[in-house]
């Protein structure tokens, strides 16, 4: 599978990632190697990593816990501990192992530790191969609220290998795919066509998705780095969605990523149709779509109201006010959208409606 070039990094498919993988390690002199990875990735992945890895350098594996809930400061302070204690420095390198959890905060970990270290992403989860690892934005939750401290820094090579997706429970599976299933609605009709049937069973379909929707990805990164313009279109779905995930975030009916950004794109296709940017037949599809994949959460009127009071603290906001990234019809996006507390009361009540 073609390699993808980045902006200032590549990223590798399937035969060529440890190949190339073991090329830059010998060529860049590094001093010390270290794997971050979670307990799910070190046991089920990471002896993989190993086995293909051919270096001279002693390797240290750092495991934390898995989950969105340890993405945060009081991590990162451990990581950046036990670097310290095994004596890494400007030169070292870091290979962060995982899902999206592992890579935002391993990424972020190599951005600030000693002003900068090299780090590589291997992600193992559908999530982290189709949008955590890509593009360079690295960041932590500050409290329930979502990536509020980060930087947009790239690694030095992203490898995605799709063996690593046997591993992986259905539900994790799911939440990739939302990601998938946006990347065709703001960008391409054709591919929203081709995802709308998705076969977890047959890995060849899901590689060939996985490069589209990077490809796509990449190509909106590639125009726009930090994020000024075009890139906002990547956070369809993500305002509400963000939200959402936020206020389960601490519960015990705690969403996965991709799950709460499925209702989220639900919700702002809603908000889309409202301005008549989109047909009530487009929506339609969309919220068939994606409701048949996943699993409907009912709100009450006071949790509506909780999460909505979240977006206040919503990054992408600009001087105050809430920024949405709506359809343009199926394909196409229409960004720095302003919506009313009323429409987005409406779009729940039809959310939950068959």
């Amino acid at each position: 599978m073609q390699t993808i070039i980045a902006k200032d990094y590549f990223i590798f498919f399937e035969n060529k990632t440890y190949e190339n993988l073991n090329n830059f390690i010998e060529k860049s002199n590094y001093s010390s190697l270290f794997l971050l990875c979670d307990e799910n990735s070190n046991a089920l992945c990471v002896p993989k990593v190993l086995s293909e890895i051919a270096t001279d350098l002693k390797i240290e594996i750092i495991e934390i816990e898995a989950g969105e809930a340890l993405k945060n400061i009081s991590t990162c302070q451990e990581v950046w501990s036990i670097l310290t204690d095994y004596g890494a420095d400007r030169k070292s390198l870091i290979i962060n192992i995982g899902g999206g959890v592992i890579t935002d905060l391993g990424g972020f970990v190599a951005a600030t530790f000693k002003r900068g270290i090299d780090f590589i992403n291997i992600p193992t989860t559908l999530l982290g191969m189709v949008d955590a690892s890509i593009g360079g934005k690295n960041g932590v939750d500050l409290g329930n609220l979502k990536n509020q401290i980060g930087t947009i820094t790239n690694p030095k090579m992203v490898l995605i290998d799709p063996t690593f997706l046997e591993t992986l429970p259905k539900n994790q599976l799911l939440s990739g795919y939302a990601e998938i299933l946006k990347h065709g609605l703001i960008f391409d009709k054709k591919y929203w066509d081709n995802c709308k049937n998705f076969d977890f069973d047959n890995l060849e379909i899901i590689s060939t998705l996985i490069h589209r929707s990077i490809a796509i990805k990449n190509e909106i990164v590639n125009q726009d780095p930090t994020e000024n313009g075009i890139r906002k279109a990547l956070n369809f779905g993500h305002t509400l969605g963000h939200a959402i995930e936020s206020y389960f975030l601490e519960s015990e009916n705690m969403l996965l990523h991709g799950e709460a950004i499925a209702i989220g794109m639900i919700l702002e296709t809603y908000l889309s149709k409202e301005k008549k940017l989109v047909s009530d037949l487009e929506y339609q599809e969309i919220k068939n779509i994606i409701k048949s994949k996943f699993k409907t959460i009912y709100f009450e009127d006071y949790q509506i109201a909780a999460l909505l009071d979240l977006l206040i603290h919503d990054k992408k906001n600009e001087y105050g006010k809430v920024q949405f990234v709506l359809l343009d019809s199926i394909g196409k996006v229409i960004l720095n959208q302003n919506c009313d507390t009323a429409a987005m009361y409406e779009a729940f009540r039809d959310y939950k409606l068959d």
